[in-house]
């Protein structure tokens, strides 16, 4: 069974693309807008990610985010999809 006060964060693109990550309900909600920090090339970098939209998948919430590269701190990464 499903945990009702958590869901799974997805990120669809940027430096997170294809993580996956369980996240704390706030309000019970999820977040509009979440921070990541991630090491890039030995330094840590601060990621912006908004929530795109959201669906249950085997009874738990999932929630699509889409990088926002113009907040976030500069980094590059590959945008093609192989």
């Amino acid at each position: 069974m499903a945990d009702a006060s958590t869901y799974v964060a997805e990120f669809i693109d940027g430096p997170l693309e294809g993580d996956f990550e369980q996240r704390a309900l706030v309000g019970g909600k999820p977040e509009k807008r979440v921070g990541m920090v991630a090491a890039v090339d030995g330094l840590e970098s601060l990621f912006w990610y908004d929530a795109v939209d959201e669906h249950e998948v085997n009874g738990q919430l999932r929630v699509r985010f889409r990088f926002d590269a113009d907040d976030s701190d500069p980094v590059e990464y590959d945008e093609e999809n192989d």
